[in-house]
């Protein structure tokens, strides 16, 4: 498994989800959204796996004009939106290849043990 959790410090998903893999020796890369981000192949994977843009995108982000102006763009310029702002993802998501999760997800996490 290659494990990487795109959360950051302060969300208490992304430290339950560290807390399930660390609890079962499975190693993992936390990449904090605040310093990093996502890059666009793993923003594309993350997306395909989640069955669209709408399913990142997190609708209580303080940040409400870039809510609102995300429904009114096309879907490319919209993907870059979220890419410059990863703030407005929903945390944590998990990502193991080509599966992904958003949120806290040990029920699914197990199937890919």
């Amino acid at each position: 498994m290659n494990i990487q959790i795109f959360g950051t410090k302060k969300c208490f998903d992304t430290k339950k989800a560290e807390r399930y893999f660390k609890e079962r020796g499975i190693k993992y890369q936390l990449i904090d959204m605040k310093e990093k981000g996502m890059s666009r192949g793993e923003f594309n994977s993350v997306k395909l796996a989640l069955g669209g843009t709408d399913n990142l995108i997190n609708e209580n982000s303080k940040d409400n004009e870039l809510l609102v102006m995300l429904n009114y763009l096309s879907e490319a310029d919209k993907e870059e939106k979220i890419l410059e702002n990863p703030q407005i993802i929903k945390t944590p998501v998990v990502r193991n290849g080509k599966k992904a999760t958003i949120g806290y997800c040990p029920d699914v996490w197990k199937t890919w043990e």
